[in-house]
């Protein structure tokens, strides 16, 4: 099983928000792979479905960032999950807008809704660091908490869509596949097809057994 949790902050006025991308990619995931309908139970939004043969929770604190480890260590006791079944989704100051990385483990770096979920199951779960930019040291609480502008969404938007795609990766715990095919699919058409042909194996050096 896999716990999907996105980190946000609940109601309209926060839903397109940079600090709520979180919401935003699991929200994307449910939609991609017909998850059932969210209801409420954890102190949170859970969705139930399927990634790649693999049942997943997805779940949305309903509590506000500062206290969703309330939420995620509830889920996370209740179906006895080892870290590495865990995935958070969260918005991350430290890499460039449109950037993402995993994580195992690590600092929570000042991020309120990691420095929870630390508090509440230990630091050494899945990370999915969705880059939002950094404004500067004294903008940062305005600007995570300001909309997505419309240009930014020329980026948000592809990226939302292959992290949906490739969600089956995360649930078979193969991060590095999950980043290179999210890679893959938001390169430029051209690029993408002379990577492709590149890894594809050289037909035309290999020797048929039979005539060895």
């Amino acid at each position: 099983m896999l716990l999907l949790v996105g980190l946000g902050n609940p109601g309209n006025e926060h839903k397109r928000q940079r600090h709520n991308v979180g919401f935003m990619a699991v929200d994307a995931i449910a939609e991609r792979h017909n998850f059932q309908p969210y209801r409420k139970r954890f102190h949170g939004e859970v969705a139930e479905g399927v990634l790649d043969g693999v049942k997943t929770l997805i779940l949305k604190p309903q509590t506000y960032m500062n206290l969703s480890g309330k939420a995620v260590g509830e889920a996370a006791h209740f179906f006895k999950l080892p870290p590495q079944q865990i995935v958070v989704v969260h918005d991350e100051l430290d890499l460039a807008a449109g950037k993402i990385r995993m994580k195992l483990g690590g600092g929570h770096a000042g991020h309120n809704g990691l420095r929870s979920v630390d508090a509440a199951i230990g630091p050494n779960y899945r990370r999915l660091r969705v880059g939002i930019g950094h404004p500067g040291k004294d903008r940062v609480l305005g600007y995570v908490l300001q909309n997505f502008h419309a240009d930014e969404h020329q980026w948000l938007d592809p990226l939302l869509d292959a992290i949906a795609a490739e969600a089956g990766y995360l649930a078979r715990n193969d991060d590095s596949g999950f980043l290179t095919k999210v890679a893959l699919r938001l390169q430029p058409p051209k690029e993408k097809a002379a990577k492709e042909k590149a890894l594809k194996p050289d037909q035309d050096n290999k020797t048929d057994s039979k005539d060895a």
